[in-house]
């Protein structure tokens, strides 16, 4: 039986008899890049974190295609998605499909920074609003019995004292919420790009450290910034657990040693090429289905780097894809490029 076989099956079992998903290590959800053929990639890696969803608004699912806004395998698990959206009824009615679809947890975004939400009431122009997110998590909670959690920033301009930052998830607390992940950066609604409030308003792991001291009786999990499991394994004495973004992206590969280093896992670690070599039944079958392969393969791109060969390999799956007759041998040359690496 392959890998991805076995994860397949391990995962398929009833929604009620799978246990709350550990929060100790988590990719972030990223609009564009965590879809479900980067997740299912990202399983290959790691059988231990917590992968998320796209962020997902509650218009797309109720008055959208919903199914394939939901879509996802069972070898995703465990897995989480997010919704964004400011209307209690609706994330309601959102967190019910998402239970039923068989997600382990259900996200509410309080972090988003673009124009595009705001204006929508959806993203972190809410922690203006902490009665109203209160009230949106107890709608859900009241919907749903799997968790319903909440990923905010540390504050937003003109509300980013760490008094209005207790205030707001106290109020959240009070409406059932036990677990938080913190972006350990205000965002800046006015004036900075989405990227641009990535990077530009500094990191405070203090504030979020203090957050926990003083909400001790919360799972509080760190987001922003991190670029390492040795830097993980630092935050872990802190914090309940830790979430990656774009270097999970970027640098793929590190989700390798997760499962050992961050839950003593004993199970071998799976080669760059034999994650590349998991994937390609996945590969094969989307291309069957008539999907274009570059659809995948753009997600792996990352685990070309830092070897000699690295540029070819990165180029055979981004470029030369596009137009060869036989995408599949191109992707066998790739995966003999990482051998060994």
């Amino acid at each position: 039986m392959s890998k991805a076989e076995n994860l397949t099956n391990q995962a398929n079992k009833p929604v009620a008899s799978r246990l709350e998903p550990s929060r100790r290590f988590s990719v972030a959800p990223m609009m564009d890049w965590t879809d479900r053929h980067c997740r299912f990639f990202l399983r290959l890696l790691s059988q231990q974190a917590l992968l998320y969803t796209e962020m997902v608004t509650t218009g797309a699912l109720l008055r959208g295609d919903h199914e394939r806004f939901l879509r996802h395998t069972e070898a995703e698990y465990p897995l989480a998605l997010q919704l964004g959206g400011s209307v209690p009824a609706e994330l309601a009615a959102c967190a019910r499909m998402a239970e039923e679809a068989g997600y382990d947890e259900v996200n509410l975004n309080v972090g988003c920074p673009s124009d595009r939400v705001q204006n929508n009431m959806i993203g972190a122009c809410l922690m203006a609003h902490p009665a109203l997110v209160a009230d949106c998590v107890k709608a859900m909670r009241d919907a749903v019995s799997i968790p319903v959690t909440v990923k905010h920033r540390i504050g937003i301009d003109g509300r980013d004292s760490y008094a209005e930052l207790c205030d707001f998830v106290g109020q959240v607390r009070e409406a059932g919420c036990r677990s938080f992940t913190v972006h350990a950066r205000i965002a800046i609604l006015a004036g900075l790009s989405p990227k641009e409030n990535r990077e530009v308003p500094p990191l405070r792991y203090e504030v979020a450290a203090q957050l926990k001291q003083d909400f001790s009786d919360l799972e509080i999990i760190l987001n922003g910034g991190i670029k390492s499991l040795e830097e993980c394994q630092e935050h872990l004495r802190t914090f309940d657990g830790v979430m990656l973004g774009r270097e999970a992206y970027h640098n793929p590969y590190l989700l390798a040693d997760v499962d050992q280093r961050l839950f003593g896992s004993t199970a071998p670690v799976v080669s760059r090429a034999g994650a590349l070599e998991l994937l390609r039944p996945y590969i094969e079958q989307h291309l069957a289905e008539g999907g274009a392969m570059h659809h995948i393969t753009r997600h792996v791109l990352g685990l070309g780097q830092g070897f000699p060969g690295a540029r070819r390999y990165r180029q055979l799956l981004s470029v030369d894809i596009h137009k060869a007759a036989n995408p599949l041998a191109l992707l066998d040359q790739a995966a003999d490029l990482l051998r060994g690496r």
